[in-house]
């Protein structure tokens, strides 16, 4: 059974795997270095500081997935829109974690009174793109070659979902 709920100091070495995995192995991630535990710890307290969200996929004690959001651009103009991200454990997708992370941080946005949210992905991640197409982001802009990884430039692509319209 999987259980969304706020993520805790204990869950962080399980966070730092999901990131460090996707660093070494996926597009998702556009860093080509891991990071440690401090890294994650700070990353980690400096969201919760600021008020965003940052939970976990629970799978009976194990985390599964993890989703955030956090300021979109540093001006004020942009004050109410967020970015968001959602990665969820190799052995643990088609599971239907990544779409309850997704849909917790629409919930959570909303709460918050945001009014729009955005998600940078890698024009090759088709399952993201699906999933957020799935619900109701729309494509927004893509930026051709603006990354490096794998020794190979990638596509950027921005989708957006408005949140709160009035």
């Amino acid at each position: 059974m999987i259980t969304l709920r706020a993520a805790e100091e204990r869950d962080l070495p399980a966070i730092l795997a999901i990131h460090n995995h996707a660093v070494l192995h996926e597009t998702s991630i556009w860093n080509d270095q891991v990071v440690d535990l401090a890294e994650r710890r700070s990353w980690w307290q400096a969201r919760v500081a600021r008020g965003f969200p940052l939970s976990v996929a629970d799978a009976d004690g194990l985390v599964a997935g993890y989703g955030t959001f956090g300021d979109f651009r540093p001006h004020q103009g942009c004050r109410f829109t967020v970015e968001h991200s959602v990665y969820v454990a190799s052995d643990s997708r088609r599971q239907g974690i990544g779409a309850a992370l997704l849909e917790h941080l629409i919930v959570e946005a909303r709460r918050l009174k945001m009014h729009a949210m955005v998600g940078g992905i890698a024009s090759d991640n088709f399952a993201s793109l699906a999933l957020h197409a799935r619900f109701g982001f729309v494509e927004t802009g893509r930026m051709p070659q603006v990354g490096f990884k794998f020794g190979r430039w990638l596509d950027l692509v921005f989708m957006q979902k408005l949140i709160l319209t009035a």
